[in-house]
């Protein structure tokens, strides 16, 4: 009886093929399986001498039907070979980290490739671990939420910022001149807050312009309605599906709640605690059918507000306002 000499280069190939470190499955014209590499073994659960000469597709039935199986297909019938990146096949083949049974698979991309030996025909399947790569990119993508949601929020108060209530006024015009309905808008300014700020200092003026925003954010309940930073000491509020007199009765509810805060104004001030103005101004087609021209009225109607004495609201074609 003769024994078959080892080829040296045979096992060579075998033995860098288990080093390479990605998963590597031949298949023959049937779909059986003819290499099944190291790499496979402990992220799969099968060790080759299980899987060898089986059918791909009877080892992991959930192959069948999907882009995998379409790739295979291609490349034994057609000789076309395919790229599944990550983003177009999730994780197709029933793959965990490495002596893991019971854990989230593993993030991975496919290729599959046609060969020959001459005789017979084969496909080459390479799967490829890019859990790191989508656990960056994920990372990358909050980070970047992250900086856009900052880029809308008023870093002294936590409220919104000029920026987002253009959006946002943007947004609501857009919605009221396409589908009707009501908008209002007001303004709000901190009566005397440069006596504040010379009397108690920028640090506790910064204090108060917080305290502020967030009694005004709390005022505010409806998923729709914005409360915004406009600026130094103005404040704004977006107030949807609202008419004038509806806003007049929200602004009256804010200036008072912000009364009730009781927080010490300066004595040069009018009145010995904070109190807002507030100027309302609400869409109509024929005049305040834009943001310009809605905040220039709500604006005038501020201002008219601090004319008539401060601690009070002015709306859009009182005898007050301009």
């Amino acid at each position: 009886m003769t024994t078959a000499t080892p080829d040296p280069a045979a096992e060579l190939s075998a033995r860098a093929l288990n080093l390479v470190n990605c998963g590597v499955i031949v298949l023959d014209a049937a779909q059986q399986i003819v290499v099944w590499n190291g790499w496979m073994v402990p992220r799969s659960g099968r060790s080759a001498a299980r899987v060898r000469e089986r059918c791909l597709f009877d080892v992991c039935p959930e192959l069948r039907g999907s882009r995998v199986e379409a790739a295979v297909l291609a490349a034994l019938i057609d000789d076309i070979a395919t790229n599944l990146p990550h983003a177009d096949n999730g994780a197709p083949f029933p793959l965990r980290q490495a002596g893991s049974f019971d854990g989230a698979r593993i993030d991975h991309a496919v290729s599959v490739t046609p060969f020959s030996d001459g005789k017979a025909r084969f496909c080459l399947i390479e799967i490829r671990d890019v859990s790191g790569t989508v656990g960056r990119e994920r990372q990358l993508l909050d980070h970047a939420e992250s900086l856009r949601a900052r880029s809308y929020v008023d870093g002294l108060t936590g409220i919104a910022n000029r920026r987002y209530f253009d959006v946002a006024m943007n947004r609501e015009l857009r919605r009221v001149q396409r589908l009707g309905g009501e908008l209002s808008l007001l303004m709000m300014d901190i009566d005397a807050f440069k006596a504040y700020n010379d009397h108690f200092g920028h640090q506790q003026g910064d204090a108060c312009l917080a305290a502020v925003a967030q009694a005004l954010a709390g005022m505010l309940k409806r998923p729709a309605d914005v409360s915004a930073r406009y600026g130094g000491e103005e404040f704004a509020a977006i107030l949807p599906d609202t008419s004038g007199e509806q806003a007049r009765g929200h602004a009256n509810a804010i200036r008072a709640h912000i009364a009730a805060l009781a927080l010490e104004h300066a004595p040069a001030a009018n009145r010995p605690y904070v109190t807002l103005s507030i100027g309302v101004a609400s869409f109509s087609k024929e005049r305040l059918n834009e943001a310009a021209g809605l905040i220039d009225a709500a604006d005038k109607a501020l201002y008219a507000a601090k004319r008539g004495g401060r601690d009070c609201v002015v709306v859009d074609g009182d005898p007050l306002a301009p």
